[in-house]
């Protein structure tokens, strides 16, 4: 009889992933230099966290986003050009294992689950950031939510029971677009400007602003200007 063949070799169990090593890599965005220093100052005096790249408005945030190697993104909800809210819709597409916290004067609970629905992962108010931000930063990188007690009332909650069940709640009014023209339309920018900053044409641009004025019964550019300022998309 021939000689069995030798037992296969065993196949070696593919590596685990190396779990992420050094600090936690932050992009922070805040139109105030002011405040941004004094977030970096209290999130770089902790060993495990690291502000790598700052940014000025939403539409740096996301250029940064691009050239940086970051795991965290801490963006104010009101900023020029992009505000918050827009740069996080953004970034989700753009890199989606990135973690992002929303840091805002706003206790609003319109200003919150709008940041939920845009990917946010938690909403930290600046009065109490030395408090508040270096939890929520590492409660982020955990995958957790970080929410300020007060602010999970019954409509935020319900809100979350939604997101958790995978159910849609009410749509916008405008879609993603429209607020990012409506927010550069009401800061004054023109046609051309608006097309620059958002990559597209001018025509594009005239069609978007046509559908804004239809949409909300709107004539003129003050009255876009004055419904941006009630929606919280600019600030008086």
């Amino acid at each position: 009889m021939p000689d069995p063949a030798p037992p296969p070799e065993p196949v070696p169990a593919p590596a685990a992933p190396s779990p992420r090593t050094g600090p936690i890599r932050i992009l922070l965005a805040d139109d105030h230099a002011l405040v941004r220093r004094g977030v970096r100052l209290i999130l770089d005096q902790e060993p495990d966290l690291r502000v790598v790249a700052e940014a000025g408005d939403g539409a740096e945030a996301v250029h940064a986003a691009r050239t940086e190697d970051i795991d965290l993104a801490v963006l104010d909800v009101s900023m020029p050009r992009f505000t918050g809210l827009q740069a996080a819709r953004e970034l989700v597409l753009l890199k989606p294992d990135l973690r992002i916290l929303m840091l805002t004067m706003h206790d609003n609970e319109q200003y919150l689950i709008q940041s939920l629905r845009a990917g946010a992962c938690g909403y930290v108010l600046k009065s109490v950031a030395d408090r508040d931000l270096v939890s929520a930063c590492r409660a982020a990188m955990r995958n957790e939510q970080f929410l300020y007690p007060a602010a999970v009332s019954t409509q935020v909650r319900s809100h979350l029971d939604r997101a958790a069940n995978r159910t849609a709640g009410p749509g916008s009014l405008l879609t993603p677009r429209e607020e990012e023209v409506l927010k550069l339309v009401a800061e004054g920018h023109s046609s051309k400007d608006i097309a620059q900053i958002l990559f597209i044409s001018v025509k594009t641009v005239h069609r978007h602003r046509e559908n804004l004025m239809h949409k909300l019964g709107l004539r003129d550019r003050l009255a876009l200007a004055r419904y941006a300022i009630r929606a919280g998309l600019i600030e008086a």
